[in-house]
């Protein structure tokens, strides 16, 4: 993994994403001239840059920020209190077509998700048509209350496979447009 560029601000890092060829972009929210979304979101219009993966870093894990990053293009959301070899894994995510989210920003979009009035209810197929049947399996335990922990004892799989599937539900959700406000 090489570092190529570091941008001030997100016209800067529109611009280095373009000439450096980056792999993946790894994004704040809060920056001078441009704000990090609206960099995410022209650097995935510019057809020019179509394999460009942008990973949004920052302190802001709200869940509006959350949802307009995902929209914008991004394919993962961090928080910045993760350990560096945390990072590292995220970008090595990213960067084979993942998509990531941190738990914290997981938890709170599955609240909004949940929290939404359903008409057609969630059993309906159309809804959670987005999904696997694994994520969808993950996803009602996570509803329950129990943790990654006992979500992966009671499916033989370790934390992370469980954080994994929940990630990838969210996003896949997201991307739908099933947890428009």
């Amino acid at each position: 993994m090489e570092v190529v560029a570091e941008a001030s601000n997100g016209h800067e890092a529109v611009r280095l994403a373009r000439s450096e060829r980056a792999d993946v972009v790894v994004m704040d929210i809060r920056m001078p001239e441009l704000d990090g979304i609206e960099a995410t979101r022209l650097i995935g219009r510019d057809e020019d840059m179509a394999g460009v993966k942008v990973l949004v870093l920052t302190t802001f894990e709200v869940d509006e920020f959350v949802v307009e990053a995902l929209r914008a293009g991004a394919s993962g959301f961090l928080g910045k209190g993760i350990e560096p070899a945390q990072l590292l894994h995220a970008i090595r995510l990213v960067a084979a077509d993942e998509a990531l989210l941190s738990p914290v920003a997981t938890k709170k979009l599955i609240v909004r998700f949940l929290a939404r009035p359903s008409p057609g209810g969630l059993s309906d197929p159309g809804r959670l048509a987005a999904l696997t049947p694994r994520e969808r399996e993950v996803m009602t335990l996570v509803a329950t209350g129990l943790s990654d922990s006992e979500i992966a004892e009671r499916l033989f799989v370790t934390p992370v496979t469980v954080k994994t599937h929940a990630n990838r539900a969210v996003a896949n959700l997201v991307r739908a447009g099933e947890t428009q406000p």
